[in-house]
């Protein structure tokens, strides 16, 4: 069974993971979500584990593993909190960017503060206008000696306005995913504003908002990667996202599914625990099948695009799918299973319910994911 086993340091990861949730995201995480605190000191203790640098590599001060260890890490945060989970694996993705694809100069200026989640970043890329037509963004950056002088909005933005770093896919050039650039921005830039706060079903222990760019002076040094390459880089980036959001619904479900059989076998009708009825157990029989073959498609995904398979977006693809939609599903049963009671914030399953909801539609919605998968399958 080794093959399809975790290894005894991804257990370890696992366990370490598992350990720091229990201790510092469970007991706090209904009071995040309840009173909107975006638990900051929270995320830097992270980080102060390496889960801040999950996949930066060694030689730029992260910890340099793997995506499937990346995924154990979030499955494992997401049991206390999805929302601060998912709020860290895109620091991870936008600080991977910057490592694996932006020059000596830009890496020595960034990495050593996002490493250790003293500063934290986000993933600019969907706009008011441009949502899963992503190549179609008209935020523009106009070369001006050595500078680039950025203008338009991103919405949507995980971390925007309490973030110091913002990874941006601006336009450079043509129409289209060629003409895209990819560029580090600060906070303190002049001409950097933020939209207000958004007001959302979930995820409410990290804010959400439209970043603003009037003339914004960026330094070219600052530019990821070659002109004309910041749609593939995107595109690159999204891939180990899209595994981690998977693994988010994981987590989230795996809670939601334990939260319900301890519910189900405290709950009496009829003169019995309602878990002794068939249809109970049926319910719970299909809710564990579900998570545990999203979980093994996830695993290989990631496996695949740490190794840089060929067929490693499609995999990543399906996995989120999958994960998504059944992490969804499997929290909405669990829901039902609680009854009233489930419906109520005494219980965490109403806020696994709305956090896991937005899954299947950041990071690429499911339906973009399908068409990933169907292009490629025609294709061959």
């Amino acid at each position: 069974m080794s093959q399809f086993d975790l290894t005894d340091e991804q257990r370890q990861i696992q366990e370490m993971a598992l350990k720091f949730t229990a201790d510092e995201i469970t007991p706090h995480a209904a009071e995040w979500d309840e009173k909107h605190i975006f638990p900051r000191e929270v995320v830097v203790a992270a980080a102060g584990l390496g889960f801040g640098s999950i996949y930066v590599s060694e030689e730029a001060g992260g910890i340099g593993l793997g995506r499937l260890e990346a995924a154990l890490i979030m499955e494992a945060m997401a049991y206390g909190c999805p929302s601060t989970s998912a709020f860290i694996s895109i620091h991870n993705m936008a600080s991977w960017m910057i490592d694996r694809f932006g020059s000596q100069a830009v890496k020595d200026k960034y990495l050593p503060s996002l490493v250790t989640c003293e500063h934290i970043a986000s993933y600019c890329l969907t706009e008011p206008g441009s949502g899963s037509d992503a190549a179609a963004l008209k935020t523009k950056a106009v070369k001006e000696g050595d500078h680039y002088v950025v203008s338009g909005s991103k919405a949507f933005i995980s971390g925007g306005g309490e973030n110091d770093i913002y990874v941006t896919m601006v336009r450079t050039g043509v129409e289209g995913p060629k003409g895209i650039s990819c560029l580090v921005i600060e906070k303190a830039m002049e001409g950097v504003s933020f939209g207000a706060l958004e007001k959302k079903l979930g995820w409410h222990s990290q804010p959400t908002a439209q970043v603003n760019f009037d003339s914004v002076r960026v330094p070219v040094e600052n530019l990821v990667g070659g002109e004309g390459e910041g749609f593939r880089i995107a595109m690159m980036g999204l891939d180990g996202g899209r595994l981690n959001i998977g693994a988010c619904s994981l987590g989230g479900a795996q809670r939601c599914l334990d939260e319900a059989i301890a519910y189900t076998r405290e709950r009496k009708q009829f003169g019995q625990p309602i878990a002794d009825f068939q249809n109970t157990q049926f319910t719970l029989a299909d809710m564990e099948t579900e998570l545990q073959a999203a979980r093994m498609l996830l695993y290989v995904a990631a496996v695949k695009v740490t190794e840089n398979a060929p067929d490693k977006t499609r995999f990543a693809a399906m996995a989120k799918r999958l994960a998504t939609d059944s992490g969804s599903s499997i929290v909405d049963r669990a829901l039902q299973l609680h009854g009233g009671y489930g419906y109520l914030q005494d219980y965490p399953i109403e806020r696994f319910w709305r956090d896991l909801r937005v899954h299947s539609i950041l990071e690429g919605t499911n339906q973009v994911m399908r068409m990933i998968i169907g292009r490629e399958l025609t294709r061959q």
